[in-house]
């Protein structure tokens, strides 16, 4: 299948673009460009190939889901820039 520029003005009113003569006429070529690099892949033979999700041999990273004590209060509060009455003090942003 060949892209014709009238195939990218198409797809510029689809997409709601406005894209100028020289603009249409480059992604002319360089659609066609993609679509005859496809056509080469379709050639290939990958019948017995497994699919692949992830490059890099990938495990799950999630740690277990376990119950812990919670941190106190005074944990919590120990770094807070302000505090009061055991609370985060923090600036008034609605007048």
């Amino acid at each position: 299948m060949e892209i014709t520029k009238k195939d990218v003005e198409y797809i510029a009113k689809l997409a709601r673009l406005e894209i100028s003569d020289d603009e249409k006429e480059i992604l002319t070529k360089q659609l066609g460009h993609i679509l005859d690099y496809v056509k080469v892949l379709d050639e290939l033979e990958t019948e017995n190939i497994s699919p692949t999700f992830h490059v890099f041999p990938m495990k799950n990273v999630f740690r277990s889901d376990k119950v812990k004590e919670p941190l106190s209060r005074e944990e919590v509060l120990q770094n807070a820039p302000d505090q009061e009455n055991g609370f985060f003090k923090v600036a008034r942003v609605i007048e």
